[in-house]
């Protein structure tokens, strides 16, 4: 039992000390300048994978017309949709592509099916933007330019808020998300390491998505593709300097379907991909591989809290039932770890989104992550699943 407990506290050290890395990274990432924004690359192609999104579409529309030239194109996949996505979108200057095929769902199969169209005239570039997003101004500049320059595949920073007004496990949410999507990209970015993709914001050359294993249903369709890519070595980078947003599903059943989807597809690429990126990162001396291995470890954040604080319980109580210190050390040095980089990362990231005062109620996120765990438990999903935009009463 000793032995075991000991195993336990230092694996579950590895993903802290991922994080504690990542936040040293970010703090010390320099500012740099958002770019030029006049463009002298190839054109590009925007698509918009849509499924019933004719209420919340227009806005995300409008952002990419007034950044598009004349030489590049918007292109909504109306996905299985039984409303008026398309005939929204055509009237806001998108070409519009109709799929229907109720057995293939998803957001990865609509991908497919924009980059199959377009392979008869096929674009310089290639980016990705969800339905309900917002673009900053320069936003399609900045990014293609850096496409252009890298020569690889690009994740802008992308943001999720929460609307005005919102309860406090919103700001939770909130400041998890700039956590995973800001901060820790950042980090990698500032050592020079690629990131995970994040679902939208995404930039490609064409001569890397045109063959991307994209045809998927899985319900972190975006998270597959960034891994399979960095196993054929044209992984992602970061660029920091402009941002896409969306908010945060409004009603309770939507922001649980939000945090359901994320978690249990996060587990199961953990489960599939981390042994075959090391087998790679040694096979191919590939060592972004490693280091996306290692960041995947690092589950969501109150997930992360909760499995830490729960083996610092198991530590402490076998201390006082057997009388060994190592296993309560280990977990207490690694609680105060991760305190210590959530810390950090929320003076410098969060404090402006979730103030000091309403942190203790972090502790109910938490405790609904062991109800999540043993749903999990129960059952596993890794298909599609539509998170609830309505508006609540």
């Amino acid at each position: 039992m000793f032995f075991l407990i000991v195993v336990i506290a230092a694996l579950v050290s590895i993903p802290t000390l991922v994080l504690f890395v990542e936040v040293f990274g970010a703090l010390w990432a320099g500012v740099s300048a958002a770019g030029d924004d006049r463009v002298s690359a190839g054109w590009v192609a925007v698509v918009v994978p849509a499924h019933n999104e004719s209420i919340g579409i227009i806005p995300t529309l409008q952002d990419v017309a007034s950044q598009l030239r004349e030489c590049d194109r918007m292109i909504v996949v109306a996905d299985n949709c039984n409303d008026d996505t398309g005939a929204v979108s055509s009237a806001h200057g998108a070409q519009v592509l109709r799929r229907n095929e109720p057995d293939r769902r998803g957001k990865g199969y609509a991908m497919a099916w924009a980059i199959a169209h377009l392979k008869d005239n096929p674009p310089e570039f290639v980016l990705f933007v969800d339905a309900d997003c917002r673009l900053q101004e320069g936003f399609l500049a900045n990014t293609l330019n850096y496409c252009a320059q890298t020569g690889e595949p690009i994740q802008a920073l992308y943001l999720m808020t929460s609307a005005e007004g919102f309860q406090v496990n919103q700001r939770v949410s909130e400041f998890a998300w700039r956590l995973k999507n800001w901060v820790r990209p950042l980090g990698l970015n500032h050592f020079g390491r690629p990131v995970q993709l994040m679902g939208t914001g995404m930039m490609f050359p064409w001569e890397v998505i045109k063959s991307a294993p994209l045809a998927s249903g899985h319900i972190v369709e975006d998270l597959k593709l960034g891994l399979d890519l960095v196993l054929t070595g044209t992984p992602a980078r970061f660029l920091p300097t402009v941002r896409i947003t969306s908010e945060f599903a409004t009603t309770e059943r939507g922001a649980e379907s939000q945090r359901q989807r994320w978690i249990e597809g996060h587990l199961a690429m953990i489960v599939s991909y981390v042994p075959r990126l090391l087998v790679s990162s040694i096979a191919t001396r590939n060592f972004d591989a490693l280091v996306l291995a290692f960041d995947l470890l690092v589950p969501p954040l109150s997930l992360l809290v909760a499995i830490a604080g729960g083996v610092a319980v198991l530590g402490g109580a076998y201390a006082l039932l057997a009388g060994a210190l190592l296993p309560a050390a280990l977990a207490i040095l690694n609680l105060s770890a991760l305190a210590t980089a959530l810390t950090l990362a929320w003076l410098k990231f969060g404090s402006d989104i979730l103030p000091a005062s309403q942190i203790p109620f972090v502790a109910g996120q938490i405790l609904r992550r062991f109800y999540l765990l043993r749903r999990l438990a129960r059952r596993g999903s890794s298909e599609w699943i539509r998170t609830d935009r309505s508006r609540p009463d």
